[in-house]
């Protein structure tokens, strides 16, 4: 039996070239796998077609923008996943997703061997690696651009002299990686720190300093997930899609930073992540009304650890799938609403409600109907402070 090597494929040059590519270096029989996640640009079915054309025996087309949603960006939303405090996982979080699919597909189709199209540069490389060691052990994994050198002037070369049906003549400056829940753009003159951002790098949000009118958003979660906006009821994917559209509109959700790369160098990337933000945005907010005080501090050290996990490509690992255990327990009371104003590029809270807030009106006020007893508060700072002041006076003894 000839053996077979299942593709993660995006119907781009690289891993159009890679189908005939992995044939000649290794004999086997390529199975193409696309994705779907919220990418955009061409339909499955013409990605499906241009993989035959390639020389694949067989490819497959999933559309799994629902799956993405609700098992990959709601538990990062959950967890208010934000890399070094900023970056909202956008990459990351396809990665494990695809994988899930490849590993499906090298199953069925009975291959030892699942290919991919990254290089030996970033992150990408190691997401989807360590994530097929953690579901397939038995896989091999083989990355054509990083394993045999496969330059874009060699896979340019190779696409012409075989006649593959794909575009090899116009090169974007840029390196874009883009799904549902944002874009990641790279390289080109971004790769000089000092060069600003231009506004033809973005696709996802408008210019945030463009004059126009505010858009006000009501955001509905039950236990940790979006459910509503405006009073509508919404899944995870609509939510995304709609502060997508809304947020985006308002430039909310643009990010440029210099990031710490797990294969150890830093990195300037830009992201856009409107839909996204927003929500974190807002779920952050309503924990701040729902969770206990020593809960949501150790939720914080939760989170950052949890996306640490993420970005490394770590999603299937036991800690991972613990620490979710612990995110979903500590999101069992964060329902409620919480109303955000979008604008200059800024998603505002200016409001909350819920019925299961600890903010209690009559201990916070300071007005008649105070029920705050401010008598015992000299008592409780004599002994917070005890132990520090008998410190204090053993350090300033003679």
């Amino acid at each position: 039996m000839t053996q077979r090597v299942v593709l993660a494929y995006s119907g781009g040059l690289d891993t159009s070239v890679c189908i005939g590519w992995i044939a000649e270096a290794t004999g086997a029989e390529v199975v193409a796998v696309a994705v779907d996640v919220g990418q955009g640009g061409e339909s499955l079915d013409v990605i499906r077609k241009r993989a035959l054309a390639c020389g694949a025996v067989e490819a497959e087309v999933v559309d799994a923008k629902d799956e993405f949603a609700e098992e990959y960006c709601l538990p990062a939303v959950k967890a208010n996943a934000l890399y070094m405090d900023r970056y909202p996982l956008v990459s990351a979080l396809s990665r494990p997703v695809i994988v899930k699919h490849l590993v499906a597909a090298a199953r069925k189709h009975g291959a030892d061997t699942v290919a991919h199209g990254c290089t030996g540069k970033g992150n990408d490389q190691v997401r989807f690696e360590a994530g097929i060691a953690s579901l397939a052990p038995d896989l091999t994994c083989i990355a054509p651009v990083r394993d045999y050198a496969m330059t874009r002037d060699k896979a340019i070369a190779f696409a012409e002299e075989k006649g593959l049906p794909i575009a090899t003549s116009k090169k974007s400056p840029y390196s874009i990686d883009a799904n549902v829940f944002g874009r990641a753009v790279e390289t080109g003159f971004l790769e000089d720190i000092w060069n600003g951002p231009i506004e033809d790098i973005y696709e996802y949000t408008q210019d945030p300093a463009a004059p126009r009118e505010a858009d006000e958003v009501v955001i509905t979660f039950r236990e940790g997930a979006p459910v509503a906006l405006d009073g509508r009821p919404v899944t995870m994917l609509q939510a995304i899609k709609e502060l997508n559209e809304r947020a985006g509109a308002q430039g909310v959700g643009r990010i440029d930073m210099v990031e710490d790369r797990l294969v150890g160098i830093k990195s300037r990337e830009v992201y856009e992540s409107p839909g996204g933000i927003a929500l974190i945005a807002a779920h952050q907010e309503l924990e701040n009304v729902t969770v206990e005080r020593e809960l949501a501090r150790y939720k914080r050290q939760v989170e950052q650890r949890w996306s640490e996990l993420v970005y490394d490509g770590l999603w299937f690992s036991p800690l991972k799938r613990a620490l979710d255990g612990f995110v979903n327990e500590a999101n069992q009371h964060v329902s409620g609403d919480i109303r955000m104003t979008l604008h200059g590029g800024r998603a505002v809270v200016t409001g909350r409600r819920s019925e299961q807030s600890l903010y209690d009106f009559s201990l916070a006020t300071y007005d008649t109907g105070d029920s705050f007893d401010q008598s015992l508060a000299k008592g409780f700072i004599d002994l917070f402070s005890l132990s520090s002041k008998i410190a204090a006076k053993r350090d300033v003894a003679p």
